[in-house]
């Protein structure tokens, strides 16, 4: 990787911790699952950028990072299915919780994505700095 896509792999993997801590404060405020999730998907989110790096792509919606996310890298065994799962899953309680009337997200949500969040971003922090990439 060349320094500013490291630099740019940082950003963003520094943008999914802060999401992380983000939902954590929410949840011990006892805010909205709705806000929660929104923080924990973002996280994961921000991690995908990270990792689109390493091989120069982006773009800049939300499904077009998944579909890559998948394409790139669960379809060739780099990250497990249930990583796509958990992507999928997260990607789906944001736009209920956001987007459609009287689609609440609940504390099950929440404790169902929250330690596969970090997991997610953890795995891809873990490729990114201490992986020799493809």
């Amino acid at each position: 990787m060349t320094e500013e896509q490291l630099a740019l792999v940082r950003y963003r993997l520094a943008q999914a911790d802060e999401s992380i801590i983000e939902a954590r404060v929410l949840m011990n405020g006892s805010m909205s699952p709705r806000s929660i999730m929104n923080r924990l998907y973002y996280a994961m989110f921000y991690a995908v950028l990270a990792l689109l790096q390493e091989k120069r792509l982006g773009t800049s919606k939300h499904y077009g990072a998944i579909s890559l996310f998948d394409r790139e890298f669960v379809k060739h065994g780099v990250f497990e299915l249930d990583m796509s799962k958990t992507l999928h899953r997260a990607f789906e309680l944001r736009q209920r919780g956001d987007y459609m009337e009287q689609h609440d997200v609940g504390e099950e949500d929440i404790a169902e994505i929250f330690p596969k969040a970090e997991y997610f971003v953890k795995r891809i922090r873990c490729r990114l700095l201490t992986d020799t990439p493809d």
